[in-house]
C-alpha cells in the first residue's frame, strides 16, 4: 500500500534534497541517510545521473525515494519509470498538477503565493513545498500565507540550514523541512552524512 504525502512528510523532520552527479554514490549515500534516521530522500532531476540514482536508492531497505525538480509531465513520466514513490516540483502548473493527481501519486508542489495555494486547492491538494523559503520571505511570509489556508501543511525548502531548521519545524503548519546541508557538494563522506542525518532526525 502506497503512502500518502502527509505520511511521507511526517516520516522524518528533514527531507534531504540530493543533487547526485555519480549514480555509484547513490546506494551508499541512501544507506548512510537511512542509518542516520532520514528515510525520505528527494533526488533532484538536475543531473544526468538522477534517474539511475533513484533506481539505486530504491534498493535500500527503509528508504522512501522520490524525485524533485519535476517541472513537466515528461519529467513526471521519467521519474515514475525510475521508481519514484513521490514527486516534488519547484512550482505548480495546472497541467502537471492534473496529471500527477489523476494517477494518485503523492505530490508536493512548490508554492510561494496565495494564488499558488489556491491553484493547488482547486486540484484537491493541501500539502505544499514553500519554496524558495528564505528568498520568499522566510518564517514571517509562511506564517502570513498559512493563516488563511488553515487546512494546508507545508515543507519549507530553500536556504534552510542546520541552524534554522528547528525554528521552521516549530510552526504548527510545518510537517518537515527540505535541506541540502546534510549532503554538501563534492565526493560524499558517508560517515559525516550519517552523523548529519542523525542530528537532523533528532529535530523531531
Amino acid at each position: 500500500m502506497s503512502l500518502t504525502i502527509e505520511q511521507i512528510m511526517c516520516t522524518s523532520p528533514v527531507i534531504p534534497v540530493l543533487v547526485i552527479d555519480d549514480a555509484s554514490h547513490a546506494r551508499p549515500l541512501a544507506e548512510a541517510l537511512v542509518s542516520g534516521g532520514l528515510r525520505v530522500l528527494e533526488v533532484t532531476l538536475r543531473t544526468p545521473a538522477a534517474l539511475k540514482a533513484i533506481a539505486e536508492m530504491k534498493q535500500v531497505e527503509g528508504a522512501i525515494v522520490g524525485a524533485g525538480t519535476v517541472s513537466s509531465t515528461h519529467d513526471y513520466d521519467a521519474a515514475m519509470k525510475a521508481g519514484s514513490e513521490f514527486i516534488v516540483s519547484p512550482g505548480l502548473t495546472r497541467t502537471l498538477g492534473k496529471v500527477v493527481t489523476s494517477h494518485g501519486t503523492p505530490f508536493l508542489p512548490g508554492i510561494a503565493t496565495a494564488g499558488d495555494i489556491m491553484r493547488g486547492l482547486e486540484l484537491g491538494l493541501t500539502h505544499f513545498k514553500f519554496f524558495p523559503a528564505m528568498a520568499a520571505g522566510g518564517i514571517p511570509a509562511l506564517k502570513a500565507l498559512a493563516a488563511p489556508f488553515y487546512q494546508c501543511r507545508f515543507c519549507p525548502t530553500g536556504g534552510i540550514g542546520a541552524d534554522t531548521a528547528a525554528d521552521w519545524l516549530a510552526l504548527d503548519p510545518v510537517l518537515c523541512v527540505g535541506g541540502s546541508w546534510i549532503t554538501p557538494k563534492g565526493p560524499p563522506d558517508y560517515a559525516a552524512v550519517e552523523e548529519a542525518a542523525r542530528k537532523a532526525s533528532a529535530l523531531a
